[in-house]
């Protein structure tokens, strides 16, 4: 298994930089790496929206789209969804995301 280099930025501009397992997915890189602002209450299951993220270009064309389950789900999120907005349960790590930006909402909760 390779590793990939991610950077989490917050709502205030704080950010980290994690080496992350590609397969994994990117809510289980953030929980690993304590990551502030990645709850993942459900342990990523889909059956919450504390691991909501917002993914820009070209990253986001990188991913697959979301399933319907998913975008269902971001309906529940604490922080307003926007249009790069995705649950980090639902986003596979693969080599062609390494450098990937990661944008933190300001809550979870």
């Amino acid at each position: 298994m390779s590793t990939i280099t991610i950077r989490f930025i917050r709502s205030d501009c704080s950010e980290d930089s994690v080496q992350a397992a590609t397969g994994q997915s990117l809510m289980k890189a953030a929980v690993d790496a304590n990551v502030r602002g990645i709850e993942a209450d459900c342990g990523g299951v889909l059956t919450c929206a504390t691991c909501h993220v917002m993914i820009d270009s070209p990253w986001a064309d990188k991913l697959p789209k979301p399933v319907a389950d998913e975008t269902d789900m971001l309906d529940f999120a604490a922080s307003p969804v926007q249009p790069a907005s995705r649950l980090s349960c639902q986003i596979r790590l693969t080599p062609d995301l390494d450098g990937l930006v990661v944008r933190l909402p300001p809550s979870q909760h």
